[in-house]
């Protein structure tokens, strides 16, 4: 089929990039020149494993191409997806569906034969019903239908995730629809991924009770960790008890620094924000956001603690910046809140991440970056791990010892067992583990 995309973003590369492989004939459009350019020499805007390849090969094979030129593309597709962004709106913190309605004013100038306009953007429910009016409104005569496709791609795993979905989920008004979407997603049917049908409404509300569910799993058991470590629990066996339940399940349970990205955060907000519109207030997502805010900048408190307070003029070293590894997405990182929170208490910050650092620079200050773990560590009152990379997973925990002017680890994702930190000669301190004052004597004796 003949695919145009319009967005050549995170979700609009991976899934041309992807719909190319399956065969199709993909465009992706862009107004960014110096985008579209860099794309044609070859090159790629974003971080994803395993995505230079793809874009490569399927370049290559001449399935996948990129312009400028809208009008052009759109007169010869099938489906035209609409995978623009849709930022938090500055001010009330409703989604910015400008470029989503600039997108359906360009198409409905350039459509040709009967075309299937898609949102793949995370949009609020009745988006699809203004985008139908709107190219009903700029082109009356124009033979198309309106479906809603929202994208369930996790940084770091997008292509996997594409090729291999939990679900599909297709939301449509106009039954002529059907057909073009199962051809679009045919060649899944092979991997039996389940393809669901719905209304448009529904499907646009499935994206976002997906993420803000799971944005409010993240925040339970960061709460949790909280109570863990005011009466001596550990919260990773209390995750691994209650994930084990099949209802429950185990993932999104790793307590850490709170949620950040390209989604959650500016998720839960829309959606809560939609609900209020609507008489119809979701409490239990308005906490999870108040707490998830909360939480970043207490994590830099925590740090403070760890150093008992003596950090004016103090190095501490940070390790990961991106709001999670495999990407160097900065976009609501905790990283952010909690090196702001150190330096308002007159540290010094030296960071390293193996992808983030130059998107970090544009919004951090006043940050010193390393070349490497080791290389920040050096000379530091501590080190604090932000982000799970696997960099940090296997690191000299000796040798940190002896490059650190102060042992001191602040371990902010669990990656390292207290006993071998401690054997290190750190002092180590976790998310929701116990802490060794507050220990029952029989407890201290145990260990």
């Amino acid at each position: 089929m003949r695919i145009v995309m319009i967005g050549s973003g995170y979700v609009g590369l991976v899934s041309g990039a992807c719909f190319a492989d399956f065969g199709h004939h993909v465009t992706c459009v862009d107004k960014d020149a110096d985008k579209i350019a860099r794309l044609q020499a070859g090159g790629i805007p974003i971080y994803e494993p395993g995505l230079d390849d793809l874009v490569a090969r399927n370049v290559a094979a001449g399935n996948l191409t990129f312009t400028t030129e809208l009008s052009e593309a759109v007169g010869a597709a099938d489906v035209v997806f609409i995978a623009v962004g849709t930022p938090s709106r500055r001010g009330d913190g409703h989604a910015d569906l400008s470029y989503v309605y600039g997108a359906a004013r360009e198409i409905a100038g350039a459509l040709g034969g009967f075309t299937v306009i898609v949102t793949k953007s995370t949009v609020p429910v009745g988006t699809g019903d203004e985008v139908e009016r709107i190219i009903r409104e700029c082109n009356p005569v124009a033979e198309f239908a309106v479906a809603s496709n929202p994208e369930f791609l996790r940084e770091g795993a997008a292509i996997e995730d594409f090729k291999r979905p939990d679900r599909v989920v297709i939301g449509i008004e106009d039954e002529r629809a059907r057909a073009p979407m199962e051809r679009v997603y045919r060649p899944l049917s092979l991997n039996k991924a389940p393809i669901v049908f719905t209304r448009r409404r529904t499907s646009e509300l499935i994206k976002y009770a997906a993420n803000a569910f799971l944005a409010m799993k993240i925040t339970y058991i960061n709460e949790m960790a909280d109570l863990c470590e005011q009466v001596g629990a550990d919260v990773q066996e209390v995750a691994r008890g209650i994930g084990l339940d099949n209802r429950i399940g185990a993932k999104f349970l790793n307590a850490g620094p709170g949620y950040g990205g390209s989604c959650f955060p500016k998720d839960t907000l829309a959606l809560m924000k939609t609900a209020q519109d609507h008489d119809a207030p979701l409490r239990l997502i308005e906490a999870t956001i108040a707490v998830n805010d909360q939480r970043k900048r207490a994590m830099g408190r925590k740090v403070l603690a760890a150093m008992d307070g003596n950090v004016r003029g103090q190095t501490v070293a940070v390790l990961g910046l991106t709001f999670k590894p495999n990407t160097d997405d900065m976009r609501d990182a905790p990283s952010i809140a909690i090196i702001q929170a150190l330096q308002d208490a007159g540290a010094k910050v030296r960071a390293y991440d193996p992808e983030g650092m130059e998107a970090a620079a544009a919004v951090l200050k006043d940050v010193e970056y390393a070349t490497s773990a080791y290389a920040a560590i050096e000379g530091a009152a501590a080190a604090v791990i932000v982000t799970e990379w696997d960099a940090f997973r296997a690191l000299d925990l000796p040798r940190i010892k002896a490059a650190m002017s102060a042992p001191v680890l602040v371990d902010l994702r669990n990656i390292y067992p207290p006993a071998q930190a401690e054997e290190a000669g750190l002092r180590y301190v976790g998310i929701g583990r116990p802490d060794k004052e507050r220990e029952t004597p029989s407890e201290r004796q145990a260990a």
